[in-house]
């Protein structure tokens, strides 16, 4: 060990190095004055601050389960040899490619007597350093630890530092561009990495050998924080670097990145989470609940998995899945080692709720835990909530006009941290953009201050946000993490000491599944604990799941451990790996539901046509003597024809539309004031009489009580989610007509021959196989779709209906199962037939983009990760890769205006659509839509931000819709329009 105080000049000296060595590695710089606020810092000041910055993770943000892992890998040292790790990095800026990127910081190198040749001048070509150090580190590792799997797995951390890792062969380099030219070079790289290493408290670099390996999954999410550390010491000498080597020392490094971290507001989560005090305290003192027999079943499985495992709990709409999630992940953090919580919902809209309840579960630990709780979403600016806590704006609970903040975020009198000296710690680094990464968007208002309670705004980049301790986003983000994109590391560091839960799991298509399964084998190999959710999961999912899980654990990719068939529902289907041997089980005995089975009356709606009429006709007989009715469609386009047919109609009642091209301000709206009407706390707000037409954005995570549901067909295991929004909530007054729960069923028609004739949309969505099959189940309910033609089809006979929740696993399972059950005419093989071609197509779509080839999945270390370079070079591509279908896009509605632009409001913006101030943002970002996919590439060509945008960071990069003053635009063949009611209308020309 040595004295970590002195300077790396005095050290060099105690190591004996020649006064040519010492000068020269004095000259080597890691910051340029160019890009670092004008002051150079040093490379060995870069390595030592970076293994500072590592230091404060490994006390104040890494879970105890990773601090664990690393102990055992490096023989009880875990901390110094995580700190080594991060710091050494950077050692490849030691070769003349990097050293001669900068000609004024080049000259004293030079003037040191490191030389070098001719270097190619296209950056393309240039021997990047993050290669370069593992190219300079990897021979140096095998001489003196004598062990290529210990070097194997360790050099791919040095050389994958700027989100990609290359191949064995990618590292071997232009000898010049390493070595530079005679043993100068060679002395001084040597000097680097052993400076470095005494400097931080290693012996030598022999010292530094792990006595055990890290899982490829673990390594991944060790590459992460890697990198983590790097971008945080990169920010932390912005404008204050060290130019004289006699000043940089550890202790220094140290005293900077502490006050750096601290005004940063960095931190993890729980830092150790002690158990429960009972079983069931998660739920009743935690969560204020009376616990139900499905939500005890899956926290008593969370206290008996004898090691991190899968949790798949099943369980029928409204039984109280998510609360009892969070319960189990409670018990499996504190039992495992596990600092934070990741809930992957299926949308946006559904994301915002759950961060609200996950906000409130997380105070009932420490009230301070809340500015650690982030949402992941691109239109979270319209969360009351997470502007609150991430923005310092009024509380939506207080009436306080919170006349202390100045509105940024930030108390008056506090310093920004977090854009002092110009710097802007939401984009890349440096050198991260020389490689292409675009800089990140930065929030309008609200730095970091030293006030250690507050939000660490650091982690907002869309690449960091996983990093939160606590964090509820879309399941865009969790498969965001299996896909072979640049920085994949950063997004799994964060799964990876967390407890992982996915609700509504089975709204993932057979596209989105393929990332599901490759993020699943990852977490699983990773020992990370994944809660599963869903109402409805077709059997052959669960499997899937349970398969892919086990894979990771075992880090084999033909794994195949039967899961036992539920013995009743809801249930309970655990898997685990053990002693190098697989695990499935399930409930061991029947789990009794909260409720009584719900008998559900189901009759036909024949009606294909856009326009609705038969449909508008039904829903206003339904709630004739008073209810609430609720229709769901699958098309934008009828869902607004419906609408209109009932206001043209004079309908008596609250009529409401939701769907998915209303703007952000209207769309959230509405939703809250759905929730507030048909709620579990709607009570007398309760309306006599209301129809909601609404899209798929009604089907799941959307807590309504509805007295009759008026469905297009879709595939039966959605169409049991959208029955989960009947008779929901207990105490909800009705009239006695609709004491027992109606669907009518629509969308499809009885063609000629008899055979299902679906509504276009329909079919393009889920396709044929799987709407014949769910027409197939409701015909025995409801009776032949050829004999529906009752022209007041609210009145019609019902079948016999279904009982729910007690029907929906033998539903689920017959619409997925291989045996035939539509009538032959229906020719069901043919059907079967295209779609299987057409999964097959997807799938093999999707593996261009997953993270790693099945037959490479068993390799050991991550080198070559990034076999055919890295995908999606921004979050609008990213975002396609991970969903199937043409690529959408969101513009701004404004209106032109004589003498300048308004905001979708009327908000006025100034002659070049200028906006003063945050709250003028808010509200035209509240104009925000998403078009259909056949206006995107119009869009693309022919709509830009408006020049007054150009400084706002919110909207620089956003598109105009540029309504002119007949309130439409002309997209190519399409005229746009946006109606304060109907939302974006598109017609063709």
């Amino acid at each position: 060990m040595v004295d970590r105080g002195g300077s790396v000049v005095q050290l060099m000296k105690a190591m004996g190095l020649s006064p040519e060595t010492v000068e020269r590695v004095s000259q080597l710089w890691g910051k340029s004055a160019a890009r670092n606020g004008g002051r150079r810092h040093l490379l060995l000041g870069h390595l030592l601050d970076t293994a500072a910055v590592a230091e404060l993770m490994w006390d104040q943000f890494l879970s105890p389960a990773f601090r664990q892992r690393l102990d055992e890998i490096s023989g009880g040292r875990g901390r110094l040899w995580f700190m080594w790790v991060c710091g050494i990095h950077d050692c490849g800026k030691a070769c003349p490619a990097f050293q001669a990127v900068d000609a004024v910081e080049a000259a004293s190198v030079l003037s040191a007597g490191l030389n070098w040749g001719r270097l190619p001048t296209d950056r393309r070509k240039m021997w990047r350093h993050d290669v370069a150090g593992a190219a300079l580190l990897k021979p140096r590792l095998i001489a003196e630890w004598g062990s290529e799997e210990a070097v194997g797995w360790v050099w791919p951390l040095v050389a994958g530092h700027h989100g990609t890792f290359p191949s064995v062969r990618g590292i071997v380099p232009p000898h010049r561009e390493v070595q530079g030219r005679g043993p100068a070079w060679a002395e001084a790289q040597r000097a680097v990495v052993d400076v470095f290493t005494r400097a931080v408290g290693f012996a030598d670099l022999a010292d530094v050998r792990p006595v055990g390996a890290l899982k490829k999954a673990e390594q991944l999410a060790l590459s992460g924080l890697i990198v983590m550390a790097d971008w945080i010491a990169s920010g932390g000498r912005m404008g204050r670097g060290l130019a004289d080597a006699g000043l940089v020392s550890f202790d220094e490094a140290q005293r900077c990145m502490e006050e750096w971290w601290a005004g940063l507001r960095l931190r993890g989560g729980w830092r150790g989470l002690p158990l429960p005090q009972t079983q069931l305290a998660p739920l009743t003192d935690r969560l204020g609940v009376i616990p139900r027999a499905s939500q005890r079943e899956l926290v008593e499985r969370a206290w008996s998995i004898p090691v991190p495992g899968l949790l798949i709990a099943e369980a029928p709409m409204g039984e109280g899945k998510t609360k009892a999630a969070l319960a189990a992940a409670e018990v499996l953090a504190a039992r495992f080692g596990l600092d934070g919580v990741f809930v992957a919902m299926p949308t946006q809209a559904t994301s915002d709720p759950m961060y609200e309840q996950v906000l409130q579960w997380v105070r009932t630990f420490d009230p301070e835990l809340e500015s650690q709780v982030a949402l992941l979403h691109g239109r979270r600016r319209f969360s009351a909530w997470w502007r609150a806590i991430w923005e310092g704006k009024p509380r939506p609970d207080s009436d306080s006009d919170d006349s202390d903040s100045d509105g940024c975020g930030c108390e008056r009198g506090e310093a920004d941290l977090g854009t002092a000296g110009g710097y802007d710690d939401f984009g890349a680094i440096d050198e991260d953009a020389d490689y292409g990464m675009a800089p990140a968007e930065p929030l309008t208002g609200g730095g970091s201050s030293s006030q250690a309670d507050g939000p660490a705004h650091w982690f907002l980049d869309n690449k960091r946000g996983l990093l939160t301790a606590f964090a509820v986003g879309t399941v865009d983000h969790l498969l965001h993490a299996a896909t072979r994109t640049r920085h994949v590391m950063l997004r799994f560091a964060g799964l990876a000491q967390k407890v992982v839960i996915i609700d509504e799991v089975h709204a993932a298509d057979v596209y989105m599944r393929q990332f599901l399964v490759e993020a699943l084998r990852w977490l699983g190999q990773a020992r990370v604990p994944v809660v599963l959710l869903s109402a409805t999961l077709p059997p052959a999912q669960r499997q899937l799941f349970v398969d892919s899980y086990l894979s990771g654990v075992l880090g084999r990719a033909d794994v195949h451990e039967p899961a036992p068939e539920p013995t009743g529902y809801p249930c309970v289907t655990v898997a685990y790996g053990v002693g190098g041997r697989a695990v499935a089980e399930t409930s061991r005995e029947a789990v009794q539901s909260w409720r009584e089975p719900m008998p559900v009356e189901l009759a036909w709606l024949p009606d294909t046509e856009v326009s609705g009429a038969r449909v508008a006709e039904a829903a206003r007989d339904a709630v004739a003597d008073g209810g609430v009715a609720l229709v769901v469609v699958n098309q934008v386009a009828r869902a607004q024809a419906i609408y209109a047919e009932l206001r043209e109609a004079d309908f008596h009642g609250q009529l409401h539309l939701l769907h998915a091209r209303l703007c952000a301000a209207h769309r959230a709206d509405r939703t809250a004031e759905c929730l507030r009407l048909m709620g579990p706390q709607a009570g007398a707000d309760r309306p006599e009489r209301m129809v909601v037409i609404a899209t798929q954005l009604a089907e799941q995570s959307f807590d309504v009580d509805a007295d009759v549901l008026i469905t297009d067909l879709a595939p039966a295991d959605l169409l049991l989610q959208r029955i989960g929004r009947l008779h929901r909530h207990s105490g909800t007054r009705r009239p006695e007509v609709h004491s027992v729960p109606r669907v009518l069923v629509t969308g499809v028609a009885a063609g000629r021959d008899g055979v299902p004739r679906f509504l276009g949309a329909s079919e393009a969505i889920y396709g044929r196989w799987s709407l014949l099959r769910a027409a197939a189940l409701v015909e025995e309910s409801a009776g032949p779709l050829s004999a529906a033609a009752d022209p007041h089809p609210a009145h019609a006979r019902p079948g016999k209906g279904w009982s729910i929740p007690a029907d929906v696993p033998a539903l689920v399972y017959r619409a997925y199962d291989g045996d035939e059950i539509c009538p032959p005419d229906w020719h069901e093989a043919e059907a079967w037939e295209h779609c299987q071609a057409k999964e097959l197509k997807r799938q093999e779509k999707a593996e261009e983009f997953l993270l790693c080839r099945q037959r490479e999945w068993a390799f050991p270390t991550l080198e070559g990760l990034h076999y055919a370079g890295s995908r999606a070079a921004t979050q609008e591509q990213l975002d396609a890769v991970v969903r199937d279908g043409d690529p959408t896009i969101e513009v701004v509605i404004v209106h032109r205006v004589p003498g300048g632009y308004r905001a979708y409001d009327g908000t006025w913006l100034g002659v070049h659509g200028e906006v003063d101030d945050d709250e003028a943002t808010d509200r035209l970002m509240g104009g925000t839509v998403r078009l259909p996919a056949r206006l995107t590439s119009a869009a693309e060509a022919e709509l830009r931000p408006l020049p007054g945008w150009m400084d706002r960071p919110w909207l620089k990069y956003r598109r105009a819709l540029v309504l002119e003053g007949d309130g439409t635009a002309l997209l190519r063949a399409d005229r746009v329009s946006y109606d304060n009611v109907l939302g974006l209308v598109v017609v063709r020309e």
